[in-house]
């Protein structure tokens, strides 16, 4: 659990220097607090043991659902930057990224199906992997589809309150 939290204290930095914002990289990890636990909940469906490669599977896991996020926030700041509001570029933004999420989706649980059901030696250490990679990328699209945007907009909206409030304490208008 040290070494989870480390590596998700490192990923906040990397993303807080990446976007040069504070804010930014709570709405792309967002969605990772379900991510961990629908792996764990893969390797019960699959009744598979958690050992090793599970937990690189589980890193892994949160790499991509990560990656979904900024993918996401980015679109969405370059469109904001064109001009647009806020919720217009949400919205295009979760258009434009789609094909490219879902594509990587497909594709990550199409590559985890033979090695999940990898049959000789060493397949069985190797199938916890791809079956918690698998379940927990499955059963975690939907949801960080909807949860990065949502925390964007949350985000954003306390930024322009703290705005609005500092100005206000500052006697400006």
């Amino acid at each position: 659990m040290v070494a989870l939290g480390l590596s998700l204290t490192f990923m906040y930095l990397i993303l807080a220097a990446q976007f040069e914002s504070w804010f930014h990289p709570v709405s792309i990890l967002a969605a990772l607090p379900v991510t961990i636990p629908f792996g764990l909940l893969s390797l019960l469906l699959f009744r598979t043991p958690m050992d090793l490669y599970a937990m690189f599977g589980l890193f892994m896991l949160i790499g991509i659902v990560k990656k979904n996020g900024i993918l996401q926030v980015d679109k969405t700041n370059d469109l904001r930057r064109e001009g647009l509001d806020r919720e217009t570029a949400i919205l295009q933004a979760n258009a434009i990224r789609l094909r490219p999420i879902l594509m990587t989706t497909v594709m990550l649980i199409a590559a985890m199906i033979p090695i999940a059901l990898g049959q000789g030696p060493g397949a069985s250490a190797r199938a916890s992997m791809a079956k918690v990679i698998i379940g927990g990328q499955a059963l975690s699209l939907l949801l960080s589809l909807l949860a990065t945007p949502v925390v964007y907009a949350l985000i954003d909206d306390g930024q322009a309150l703290w705005r609005r409030w500092r100005g206000q304490a500052q006697g400006e208008p």
